[in-house]
């Protein structure tokens, strides 16, 4: 290993990341990050990945119904203000 590689190690790990610094050092940490044996591919993951797409296309749509119902109920709450503003005072009993 380097001297340079040694120097910046070490300012990593005394700027506290020392876990880094070991990944960055352990060339087995490297192998284990990019094989597959890392992500645990399983029969279950397809699911995994399409419910995780699947709260992200309907996110949306949920947020959508959720203001277009407090709009909704605004513009009532507006015209029912209006309305009672604009209708005639009845004359005083005589």
């Amino acid at each position: 290993m380097s001297l340079t590689m040694r120097r910046a190690m070490r300012r990593i790990a005394t700027r506290g990341g020392a876990l880094l610094a070991g990944a960055l050092g352990s060339g087995a940490a490297w192998a284990s990050v990019n094989s597959y044996r890392f992500l645990h591919v399983t029969i279950d993951t397809p699911w995994h990945i399409f419910l995780f797409l699947m709260m992200g296309v309907f996110a949306p749509f949920v947020l959508m119904v959720v203001l277009m119902w407090r709009n909704s109920i605004r513009k009532r709450e507006l015209a029912k203000a209006q309305g009672a503003a604009a209708a005639p005072a009845e004359p005083p009993p005589s």
